[in-house]
């Protein structure tokens, strides 16, 4: 195999989009299981910023670790009512399972993104899909307003939101065929558009409903807000062997406990204790199986009192005894 780009995840930046990596790291934050975003390779990029045309950019990346992940969508909706012009509506991707060929005169997949090509790595595939308000004025400028759906595309819903998605089977083949097609020239622009507008139609209907917009935590549809989440996800897993209260961590994410306990649980799914627990366990499995580490080595590194109560624990996490790890 050829050695491949250098490009990393942590570092790259893309100074043409409109918001440089900001899009691709919280759509990898939702999708990603384990918390931790592992090292990334870009192998492959395809973007259009044709400003009045749909703006989009898609990445193909490799994964230097297992990354566990769901195939994950999530809408934007950007409301300003002081600065009209800057309003967006934004569709996210995420999907897995992907496989990724450099040889480019290869005859058995030619770079096709399903399971029978030969290629080694399987990829994580990011879309984003951006539209103004100006392009989108086309589908409403002669309709009368009378559901949410209509109100969102016509930017006269009051609210700005940002709502979290699982993928059903129509949006995957279609974003699977953005990957698969074999057009080129003018013909790869109308396949292109036509299946956007695709993804647009299939994210509205099953997303946009009269009752809920975005985050039952209203607080989440700021950016600051996910980003505090994401940092207090990000503070746990820096402590992992130093257990940290929730007053203290909301103290270092600037969040009163309830919001931070409430934002959590509806960005990761789960507890902020059932979270860290989670991921201590992970973490010992490493320890003790890859690593090689005595259960007392382990019991201590991960800050617990004493090697019983680390063994009820991984017990309980695992079914398992830690012992059971040891090679």
């Amino acid at each position: 195999m050829t050695s491949l780009p250098s490009h990393r995840l942590a570092i790259y930046v893309d100074t043409a989009n409109f918001a440089p990596m900001l899009e691709v790291m919280d759509i990898l934050r939702v999708a990603h299981r384990e918390g931790i975003e592992p090292s990334m390779t870009l192998l492959h990029q395809k973007e259009q910023n044709i400003p009045g045309s749909i703006q989009y950019s898609i990445r193909r990346y490799y994964a230097q670790h297992p990354w566990v992940a769901d195939d994950t969508g999530m809408m934007v909706y950007h409301y300003n009512p002081s600065k009209p012009k800057d309003n967006y509506l934004e569709i996210r991707y995420c999907t897995t399972g992907n496989r990724y060929c450099e040889e480019r005169s290869c005859s058995m997949c030619k770079q096709l993104p399903t399971e029978d090509c030969d290629g080694k790595m399987r990829t994580v595939d990011v879309f984003v899909f951006h539209f103004t308000a100006t392009f989108l004025h086309q589908f409403v400028h002669n309709v009368k307003l009378s559901n949410r759906k209509d109100e969102v595309l016509a930017f006269k819903h009051p609210h700005a939101f940002t709502k979290v998605f699982g993928l059903c089977n129509k949006k995957r083949n279609v974003l699977d065929a953005l990957l698969n097609h074999s057009y080129h020239g003018a013909l790869e622009n109308i396949f292109v558009n036509a299946k956007v507008h695709e993804l647009l139609l299939y994210s509205l209907d099953c997303l946009v409903d009269e009752k809920e917009e975005g985050f039952t935590c209203k607080f989440l549809a700021d950016e600051r807000g996910r980003d505090a989440i994401y940092q207090a996800r990000d503070i746990l897993l820096q402590h992992i062997g130093d257990p940290i209260t929730i007053k203290e961590l909301s103290r270092k994410v600037a969040i009163n406990e309830c919001y931070l306990k409430k934002g959590f649980k509806e960005v990761f799914g789960t507890t902020i204790f059932d979270f860290y627990q989670q991921q201590r366990m992970e973490h010992a499995k490493y320890l003790l199986y890859e690593k090689s580490l005595s259960v007392t080595d382990v019991s201590a590194l991960l800050g617990y009192s004493s090697i019983s109560h680390f063994s009820a624990a991984f017990k309980k996490h695992t079914g398992l005894k830690p012992c059971d790890l040891l090679k």
